[in-house]
């Protein structure tokens, strides 16, 4: 194998914005050292030079060497949502390809939902469900298709995923009103032993928040959730988001904010609040949870925070963390690392609806 092709990488952590104008030198210009300033505050400026991890797969390191423009692109909320869900229509459709199901719209509790199907449910599966919380900043759908279409076909479990209220119209707690509505209808029908809640990005949060609204209702609480790519505390950032934008190492980065990305979703609701940020909530007795996360995620820190919290309550809480992956990388059901996360997911839900 030839040698690995560098990224330099130049950013300013904490309070500074990234300087950028390095991610595009010449191969002369690489030969430079890494370098680091620690100011008396802590915060770090520091030059690095990453090569393209050969421990990843060939299509991996094709993703990672993918240059997104690090000038801000402003975007209106309305161009946001048509390019969210052009992009999420097409990434279905590839995950069909590999994943084959039935797809349907419903509503459930007054919600709209998709239904998703694996083509043939064994008898002994007929009687659980699995909920997905998508993703997509809470202001759009970046994963009902994708982050459902997978794991319906390998879990050959049906898959409902949850069309909740989309902010800045419906802040905090709409998104978690319909999800916990949801899940109430389903309790109806299903015993909560044959029920899981699973998400990723602003899913992710939400399924911790919407564990921690049923432990306080006193309602019986799901045989697992499955945290992918979250994070538990709207105040404060954690390190991951001033290192990574959505792509890594490549694209546009704001130095984090100490309130946190709260604006929109969170309103006037205080940011330490239990039903918002998990990470203040009594976890204990909460149900076996997987997180997964990958190397370059925004979310690393806040998954990993979260899994301790997990674990501090005495909760089964198992981590997977994949090598040098951007934000939710799984969404790019091509990938080798994709459909070995996929079916880490499968197996740990299979596996606790099955008991």
């Amino acid at each position: 194998m030839g040698k690995p092709k560098k990224v330099v990488l130049a950013f300013i952590a904490g309070s500074l914005a990234a300087a950028h104008g390095l991610a595009q030198q010449s191969p002369a210009e690489d030969k430079q050292s890494d370098t680091s300033k620690i100011a008396a505050d802590g915060t770090a400026y520091i030059t690095r030079i990453v090569p393209v991890p050969t421990t990843i797969s060939a299509e991996a390191q094709k993703v990672l060497a993918h240059m997104v423009p690090d000038a801000a692109v402003p975007e209106t909320l309305e161009q946001r949502r048509r390019h969210t869900d052009n992009w999420q229509a097409g990434a279905g459709e590839e995950s069909k390809k590999l994943y084959p199901i039935n797809l349907a719209s419903d509503s459930i509790a007054g919600v709209p939902v998709r239904i998703v199907t694996p083509l043939i449910i064994p008898r002994e599966k007929q009687d659980r469900v699995l909920i997905n919380l998508h993703g997509g900043g809470f202001n759009s759908d970046s994963g009902s298709l994708t982050e459902s279409i997978p794991v319906a076909n390998l879990t050959r479990t049906k898959v409902i995923a949850v069309l909740y209220r989309l902010a800045p119209e419906h802040p905090f707690p709409a998104g978690l009103d319909d999800a916990v509505a949801v899940y109430k209808e389903l309790l109806k029908t299903y015993k909560p032993s044959r029920i899981a809640i699973y998400g990723t990005s602003a899913g992710a949060i939400l399924t911790a928040e919407v564990t921690v609204k049923l432990k306080q209702l006193h309602l019986p609480l799901p045989a697992a959730t499955g945290i992918f790519s979250g994070m538990g505390d709207f105040s404060q950032p954690g390190d991951s988001i001033a290192l990574y934008a959505l792509s890594g190492l490549s694209g546009h980065l704001d130095p984090p904010k100490r309130d946190g990305p709260s604006e929109y979703y969170a309103a006037s609701i205080d940011l330490r609040d239990p039903a918002l940020s998990p990470l203040y909530a009594d976890l204990t007795g909460f149900p076996p949870t997987l997180f997964l996360t990958s190397g370059r995620d925004l979310f690393l820190s806040g998954t990993t925070i979260l899994h301790r919290a997990y674990l501090r309550a005495g909760v089964d809480a198992q981590l997977v963390v994949f090598e040098a992956l951007p934000h939710a990388f799984w969404n790019n059901a091509a990938l080798p690392e994709s459909k070995e996360a996929q079916h880490h997911i499968a197996k740990f839900l299979d596996e606790h609806l099955g008991r």
